[in-house]
């Protein structure tokens, strides 16, 4: 992500610890229809799909694809700055390499 500079991250960071606030996201999406229309179709027939390197032997077929994901954070530091009563974006990182492992939008505060 080419805005994510070192500048951007320090200021994520400090958000990330200066803050006084509580979200729940869940969500979950059936993905047929996307992966369908990136080319894999034959996987979500019986009659076309090639999944023997599975099972050695054929006739596994795809009926659907479900992808869940979830994330709760309970966040609180005195002397806090920043509210979270309108849309934000928030990381989960791996410190040790800096991989961002899930990246989301918070869009509708209640």
């Amino acid at each position: 992500i080419n805005w994510l500079n070192r500048k951007t991250w320090k200021l994520i960071q400090k958000l990330s610890f200066t803050c006084q606030f509580k979200f729940k996201l869940e969500e979950d999406y059936e993905l047929n229809d996307p992966l369908a229309k990136l080319g894999m179709k034959d996987v979500f027939c019986a009659g076309s799909a090639d999944l023997s390197g599975m099972n050695g032997e054929g006739g596994l077929f795809l009926s659907t694809v479900a992808h869940k994901a979830f994330v709760e954070l309970l966040c609180y530091i005195p002397d806090t700055h920043f509210r979270a009563d309108h849309p934000f974006l928030f990381f989960i990182r791996h410190n040790k390499t800096k991989s961002i492992l899930f990246f989301g939008r918070f869009s509708s505060p209640q």
